[in-house]
């Protein structure tokens, strides 16, 4: 399994960037509930675990606020390898507009 980390720049408080995180996460499920489903998350101070499963393959990992970045990592299975660089691509220039500023 190959891991995804991915850290993204930002100038928020850690309430604010957990906030815009958890706002995501809502818009996430109302955009693709049909194709997401089983969407979990917890936070345990400023660290998000979460697991989803989209199109039947089935993803976890963790967001960790940091006091000026936040950091994702995701371990990729076998069946999303091939399509690990678009998705860090896809992670980085989500989290850039949403951790930068309105």
């Amino acid at each position: 399994m190959r891991n995804i980390t991915v850290t993204i720049p930002h100038q928020l408080s850690k309430a604010d960037a957990k906030l815009r995180i958890d706002e995501l996460i809502n818009r996430l499920q109302q955009q693709y509930g049909g194709s997401v489903s089983q969407i979990e998350q917890s936070w345990t101070s400023d660290t998000l675990a979460f697991s989803l499963t989209a199109s039947g393959i089935s993803l976890s990992g963790h967001v960790y606020v940091e006091d000026n970045s936040v950091r994702v990592e995701v371990p990729v299975p076998w069946a999303l390898a091939m399509f690990a660089g678009s998705i860090k691509k896809q992670i980085e220039q989500e989290g850039r507009k949403l951790l930068g500023s309105h």
